[in-house]
């Protein structure tokens, strides 16, 4: 198998950098993150520079694991460690003839990239904020807070209801996709695995902690995007073995929750986060203008519960 080291590099519009294959290449005149395969001895991160500074001229400084994904295109096996750059110096250019562009992630739909890359497309359109609901004692409660989700940054919303039966959050969960009609942020519903096989196509499912501990099959690549909640090194090492698009990592910082002495920090997040090729999330105590310092500390987003949606962008 052909292990491959791919950077995933943002420019301040967040805009995605991309480049075209050569013509007579493996799945040549197709888009592709930049790249390449490690040398003998090589371990990624130091392949991740050299690659980057051969085909596009940039030196990468600080990069996290971001997702490993295997694919098999028949004539060939390839093993994809995809790694978020989060620092890098110099100025972008196909140092190879190659034909570079700077995509957002809505926009990659219309280029061409290989099979093994959708996976990162789809994790690339991840919200970078997710707003989790308190908790409603009726239906009404909701809907009036998904009212307030009627602006461009709310991005994703939580539907955490623990009281509620398993008819009762797919009841829910209708209502709300009516109320929202399309528009608003993306809903995820928190409840057992169980739920899957019932709920609307386009509605994501979080697990708690508690029930990514009962789960033993992986979760498999579905058109759903499935997360989980995590708090510790072996719950995050889990999620990735069972094939979870992102996790929530907490506590963070202090909350009414939480007690001081349990807290992680920004650096017992990054240390955790690093760990893992999975997105992770950074939960406890975040604020909105949290965002850019998570997201240099190589998180995909941040998460809060109550009205956290404002971008600090």
């Amino acid at each position: 198998m052909l292990h491959v080291a791919v950077a995933i590099i943002k420019n301040l519009n967040q805009e995605v950098l991309v480049a075209l294959r050569p013509p007579g290449s493996h799945q040549g005149n197709l888009w592709e993150f930049p790249g390449g395969k490690l040398e003998s001895g090589e371990t990624v991160f130091p392949a991740l520079q050299r690659e980057i500074h051969e085909e596009i001229g940039l030196w990468v400084r600080k990069a996290y694991p971001f997702i490993k994904i295997q694919h098999d295109y028949g004539d060939k096996q390839v093993l994809l460690d995809v790694w978020q750059v989060t620092e890098f110096d110099g100025e972008a250019s196909g140092r190879e003839g190659q034909k570079i562009q700077w995509l957002p992630p809505t926009g990659m739909k219309y280029c061409q990239f290989p099979e093994a890359n959708r996976r990162i497309i789809n994790l690339l359109q991840l919200p970078k904020q997710m707003a989790i609901t308190p908790q409603f004692e009726v239906f009404s409660q909701l809907s009036v807070y998904l009212g307030s989700f009627g602006r461009p940054y709310a991005q994703a919303v939580q539907i955490r209801q623990k009281q509620l039966t398993h008819d009762q959050l797919l009841d829910w969960t209708h209502k709300s996709l009516n109320i929202l009609n399309g528009c608003g942020p993306r809903l995820i519903l928190n409840g057992p695995f169980t739920l899957e096989e019932d709920l609307p196509h386009e509605v994501g499912l979080h697990l708690t902690s508690i029930e990514l501990g009962r789960l033993q099959a992986s979760v498999g690549e579905r058109s759903r995007l499935v997360g989980c909640s995590c708090h510790s090194s072996q719950e995050l090492t889990k999620a990735e073995a069972l094939g979870f698009d992102y996790a929530l990592l907490s506590p963070v910082a202090p909350t009414g929750k939480y007690p001081d002495k349990s807290l992680l920090g920004w650096s017992g997040f990054e240390e955790l986060a690093a760990n893992v090729s999975l997105p992770v999330y950074a939960l406890g105590g975040m604020k909105p203008s949290d965002l850019r310092l998570a997201l240099a500390r190589g998180a995909a987003g941040i998460a809060g519960v109550g009205g956290f949606v404002k971008t600090a962008e």
